[in-house]
């Protein structure tokens, strides 16, 4: 992408979106363009219409989605489904039509089956069934995965899709019910630490494996692939074949722990002297989710920030933001 491309950050005030925005900052990318919800409703199809009419965007990261943990995931399923669906199904007919030279749509690790092959390879896309928990909103997600690949195929585009392992880091959603596991446990560490509790109780077992990769890094992969010479790109397309393998490349770190270490590491983070204790009345999810980075660690992309440090950078952050979620 030239310094002076017209790029579209669709969801730039989100985790990833805010990552991509201090990253292409800093790589001196000077004609980035943005709006935020209420100056454009991506799930509505004219509204997105006239914005792509009007500022015709050689480059589209779709990064806005509807987004939650376990207990959001099972409480709002309609509007993960449906959101998510208008979202994706709007930006990317529209970069169609407005030539968009490539788009790379981001996805989510969830898209995989429950209990896949560890690690999980790209070629295990729909090859066994979903976690009952997030099916709604990794339903939307392969939706989006075929809408880029049947755009390529029939459209000769050039969208890719991105599927991140469990991301964390600034301006991420600190709300104690709707948030994600690294979220939602410094909150809870934090206010327990200020309240003098004797212990934190982490939803289910604490035996899951979880993976996390921090925000910039996924930025920084984002502008990787993007930027990617055209032989390169084009091999990741699947424009010219129709053997299963869609155009999606998994983002991770290639290493994970245990939810009840990772509790261990935030109380460390946050300061907390007390004791973890573990509901297993509350669903664990996905017992592990490791994914194969083989592939873009091959183009030479490899996550560059470690989950120690990552944490601290969150806390700080959370403490920055204090004042939104506190209760």
């Amino acid at each position: 992408m030239d310094k002076n491309a017209k790029i579209y950050i669709a969801g730039h005030r989100g985790l990833v979106g805010s990552a991509l925005m201090r990253q292409l900052n800093a790589q001196g990318y000077s004609n980035i363009v943005t709006r935020t919800h209420p100056e454009l409703d991506l799930t509505n199809q004219l509204k997105v219409t006239d914005f792509f009419s009007l500022e015709k965007p050689e480059y589209v990261i779709l990064a806005a989605a509807k987004v939650g943990g376990i207990h959001a995931n099972n409480t709002y399923p309609a509007e993960f489904i449906y959101e998510n669906l208008a979202i994706q199904s709007n930006v990317i007919h529209q970069s169609y039509l407005a030539s968009v030279k490539r788009l790379l749509f981001l996805g989510s690790s969830c898209i995989y089956p429950k209990d896949c092959p560890q690690p999980i390879k790209e070629e295990y896309l729909l090859t066994d069934e979903l976690e009952p928990t997030n099916r709604p909103y990794a339903l939307a997600k392969i939706a989006g995965i075929e809408m880029c690949w049947s755009y390529n195929r029939q459209y000769n585009t050039q969208y890719l899709a991105a599927m991140p392992t469990n991301l964390y880091g600034p301006e991420d959603n600190y709300h104690p019910e709707n948030s994600h596991v690294i979220p939602a446990l410094i909150h809870k560490f934090h206010q327990a630490k200020i309240n003098h509790q004797p212990s934190v109780t982490v939803w289910g077992t604490g035996t899951p494996r979880r993976e996390f990769l921090f925000s910039d890094d996924m930025a920084d992969a984002c502008l990787h692939l993007m930027n990617l010479p055209d032989g390169q790109f084009k091999k990741l397309l699947a424009a010219d074949r129709n053997d299963g393998l869609p155009p999606l490349v998994n983002i991770g770190v290639g290493d994970d722990l245990t939810i009840k270490e990772l509790g261990k590491l935030i109380g460390e983070v946050v300061g907390y002297g007390g004791s973890i204790e573990f509901d297993s009345s509350k669903p664990d999810g996905t017992m592990r989710k490791l994914m194969d980075v083989g592939l873009i660690n091959s183009l030479g992309w490899k996550a560059k920030i470690g989950f120690a440090n990552g944490l601290r950078e969150a806390y700080k952050n959370y403490l920055n933001q204090l004042h939104k979620f506190s209760s």
